[in-house]
């Protein structure tokens, strides 16, 4: 069983930047697509970002050149790193794991983490 572990959340003004981590444990996740979702009171769960098994990075439209994903095979880990952050990117940011087909950017996912809150202060 797989367990995904977000941390890095906070706090921080419009204009600022946070790096949330996922580390994962119960297997190795080097073959898994690893990627982030967030979910803001009230809207559906989205998609933000995704990096394949060999690196490919995918963006929702409204993330990219602001957010940048990477992950560290030896560390079964991946990242979040949040620049340029604006009120409408607060919501609870969710870690997720899955094989190969994925269904990106449906919300449909094997593993999720338990989320890590993100709110951003005008």
């Amino acid at each position: 069983q797989v367990q995904l572990v977000e941390s890095g959340g906070g706090l921080v003004q419009a204009g600022g930047s946070l790096r949330l981590s996922c580390v994962a444990s119960g297997r190795t996740l080097s073959s898994y697509a690893m990627g982030w979702f967030r979910q803001a009171p009230g809207k559906e769960r989205e998609f933000v970002a995704a990096i394949s098994w060999s690196g490919s990075t995918y963006y929702f439209d409204s993330v990219r050149g602001r957010f940048t994903i990477s992950r560290a095979y030896a560390k079964n880990t991946v990242y979040l790193q949040m620049n340029s952050l604006k009120p409408e990117d607060t919501a609870v940011y969710y870690c997720a794991a899955d094989l190969p087909p994925i269904s990106w950017p449906i919300p449909s996912t094997d593993y999720w983490g338990q989320g890590t809150q993100v709110t951003v202060s005008s």
